[in-house]
This record gives structure tokens, sequence and C-alpha cells, in this order.
């Protein structure tokens, strides 16, 4: 039966003595179950790093280079996948031309005497 939330609001067949007891289980279940987790990671934490370090050099690895760091085994050198462009300098900035007038200039308009 899929959860739509739809029970929270039911009543339940059993007594909240019953609900306290399964949680506390459920609790133990994942308590249980992290730990082991936690447990295992820590056993294999020198090649959970050599993954890490892998990824960070290659980016992605296949089954072969996963099989050759979990059996303890050097990878070869992280070859690119596209040689990298040589640093070309940017040409140097040409020096300003003037730029023409959009308007044209008005002239001067003449001097009256009132």
């Amino acid at each position: 039966q899929i959860f739509l939330g739809r029970e929270i609001a039911q009543h339940q067949d059993y007594s909240e003595d019953t609900a306290l007891k399964i949680d506390h289980e459920v609790k133990r279940f994942v308590t249980e179950a992290y730990n082991r987790a936690n447990e295992i990671l820590m056993q294999h934490k020198p090649r959970l790093m050599e993954m890490a370090d892998a990824l960070l050099a290659h980016e992605t690895l296949d089954a072969e280079q996963v099989r050759r760091i979990v059996a303890g085994e050097p990878l070869d050198e992280p070859t690119p996948a596209t040689p990298p462009t040589p640093q070309v300098a940017p040409p140097a900035p040409k020096a300003k031309e003037p730029r023409p007038a959009i308007v044209p200039p008005i002239p001067p308009r003449p001097v009256t005497q009132e």
C-alpha cells in the first residue's frame, strides 16, 4: 500500500504502549544500520580517500579503475581528454582613431548689434 499520509489521521488499532515499542524498534533498526554503515566506511577509509583523489584527478573512473583502486593497485597518470591549448597573449590594443562626428558642428551665429 502506498503511503499518502491518510494513515496519520486514522484511528490506530494498537495502544500507545505498542506504538512506543514500535517506535523504539524502528529507532534501533535505523541506529544499528547507521552504525554498521559508518563502521564499514571507516574500515575502508584509505581506499575511499584514494577513490576521492582519483576522481579529483580524472573526473570520472571506469570499472577497471575502480577495481584497481579497491585492489590497492596504482592508476596510470591522468591523460587530459583534449590537449591544453597554449596561452596566446592578446593582441596589443590599437591606438584609437578619432570617431567622425555624428552631428555636423553648428556654425557660429553672426553677432548682431541692437
